[in-house]
């Protein structure tokens, strides 16, 4: 006799906004978001390199682009983006081993990820960029 499969009805909740993601799910999106992020700002950050080590003038030109208070807190976030991506990796290598996959200590983990990210932030910033 064939088994029936019995389809169970599930709520559908397609309004995004009302949506409320637990926090391991929003390091989840700003770790894709970071990722993309990066990637498509290397081509910039290249250039800014190559603009630095080519000669005394680029370089003064490449410290003046980067003396500009805005472009300060565009680099600040640039630094956030590659912190956070680098620590919720190193969180995502330990699920793969499956280390932390119960919910306590996924949500620990999430909430670790975003201190140790955060910190590591203004210190970089603190250091290099003022």
């Amino acid at each position: 006799m064939a088994e029936m499969v019995i389809k169970k009805k599930r709520p559908k909740n397609l309004d995004l906004p009302t949506i409320r993601l637990p926090l391991p799910g929003i390091l989840s999106i700003l770790h894709r978001i970071s990722g993309i992020s990066i990637f498509l700002l290397l081509p910039f950050l290249l250039w800014l390199l190559q603009g630095s080590l080519s000669s005394p003038e680029a370089f003064a030109v490449v410290k003046g682009i980067l003396g500009h208070p805005l472009v300060k807190v565009v680099a600040l976030g640039l630094v956030w983006f590659y912190m956070h991506h680098f620590c919720a990796g190193i969180r995502y290598l330990f699920l793969d081993l499956h280390k932390g996959v119960d919910l306590e200590s996924a949500r620990l983990s999430s909430k670790v990820v975003f201190v140790v990210s955060i910190a590591l932030t203004l210190i970089v910033g603190a250091k290099v960029l003022w």
